[in-house]
């Protein structure tokens, strides 16, 4: 039985490897990999469907953000002005608004130009403008906000300092759907985590599963390297490097298969959608799909060394 004997028969606990045992350990690995490769390609697969599915969180939520991104920089109030406004009091009232330390600029929109942007926007469909008088659209003011105070409560106060603002009869600005899409990436960053967690730990339990049968399947070479006085790192180093080269694989895997997901999804974008600005997705860069194999290096790593350890205390009770 492991560790039924004292002295020479009991491992001899965690020490540094030597170069000359680092060829054995090879061996070992590829000998392992080659008479369980069926099992071994399970667990990498099985690792690939969880990392795979936690890549396709952080590609959600990096495309998420830089619409955000997007949206916030086009974010801008229309302030309306009073028809009775004189062009001096009009340019008064801009310098006035420029002053604002949210403001980054203003531009004056014109009655006529207001309509020429309207005819433009409508395209095809601007005949249904006909018969009716150039100056039903108001002027106004279009109002960029620095990037600094495109908060939801500092962009609802600047809008609530220009309806004091003599001349301006109304304001309006698209804050709503910055502060829902907000709320779309917190969710997000919330179920990714949830969602990862929860595949993570099933993930760790079928690792470990499968290196309790591999340490019962090599049960008499564990003893024999024991008895000669192998240390416990000598014993464990094998299973750990299988695990380090399961989770690589898995995590190279998972990233090729959310590429061909990707490339397929954004040759599918209707025009429509086009419209909301998510026409220009963009996948994972180097940093975030190095930290999805790393992941899965540590992930296969940790569920074989402390599966390991575990058994083997338990083995040796």
């Amino acid at each position: 039985m492991l560790g039924g004997r004292p002295g020479a028969g009991q491992s001899r606990g965690a020490r540094p490897l030597k170069w000359s045992q680092l060829g054995f350990i090879g061996r070992r690995v590829r000998n392992s990999i080659g008479q369980l490769f069926w099992t071994h390609l399970l667990i990498s697969l099985t690792m690939t469907m969880t990392l795979f599915v936690f890549g396709a969180f952080m590609l959600v939520q990096e495309n998420l953000e830089a619409l955000l991104r997007g949206w916030g920089e086009q974010l801008q109030i229309n302030a309306y002005v009073e028809k009775k406004l004189s062009a001096d009091d009009i340019r008064s009232l801009q310098e006035r608004i420029l002053t604002y330390p949210e403001v980054a600029r203003v531009r004056h929109v014109s009655q006529q130009q207001a309509w020429i942007d309207f005819q433009a926007a409508l395209g095809a469909q601007s005949s249904v403008l006909e018969g009716l008088p150039r100056d039903v659209l108001p002027a106004s003011f279009e109002i960029a906000v620095r990037p600094s105070f495109r908060d939801g409560p500092l962009v609802e106060a600047l809008a609530a300092r220009l309806k004091k603002e003599k001349g301006i009869t109304s304001v309006e600005y698209a804050q709503d759907w910055v502060d829902r899409i907000s709320l779309v990436i917190l969710a997000v960053q919330w179920a990714k985590w949830i969602f990862g967690g929860v595949l993570f730990l099933t993930t760790y339990f079928i690792v470990g599963s499968t290196v309790k049968l591999a340490l019962l399947a090599r049960k008499e070479e564990i003893e024999i390297m024991q008895l000669v006085g192998a240390s416990e790192t000598m014993i464990q180093a094998p299973f750990v490097l299988e695990g380090m080269i399961q989770g690589t694989v898995g995590g190279a895997l998972s990233m090729g298969g959310l590429w061909l997901a990707f490339r397929a999804l954004r040759n599918e974008i209707p025009a429509s959608v086009a419209l909301l600005g998510v026409n220009s997705l963009k996948f994972l860069d180097f940093q975030s799909v190095a930290f999805v194999i790393t992941l899965g290096w540590i992930l296969g790593a940790a569920g074989s060394l402390f599966s390991l350890r575990r058994f083997l205390r338990t083995w040796r009770g």
